[in-house]
């Protein structure tokens, strides 16, 4: 796996090489479950990993931790 999520509050870590092919799928399961999420809440960033945690902590209303354990399931 390309970008690393933990659920333990661990920090969201992305790779250059294969972590966009990786992200673009997981957002278009993203887009499946929560069709509402726009693509510029799903724009990620090496580095800015937090800004996109907030992002869909605010438009899922679910936790961080919440968002970090379902992103490591799903990828």
């Amino acid at each position: 796996m390309v970008y690393v999520l933990h659920y333990q509050q661990k920090p969201i870590t992305m790779e250059q090489d294969n972590s966009r092919i990786d992200w673009e799928q997981s957002k278009q399961k993203i887009r499946e479950q929560y069709p509402h999420v726009r693509d510029e809440d799903l724009h990620l960033e090496p580095g800015k990993e937090e800004e996109l945690l907030d992002r869909l902590q605010e438009k899922l209303g679910k936790t961080k931790k919440e968002i970090r354990n379902w992103l490591h399931i799903m990828g």
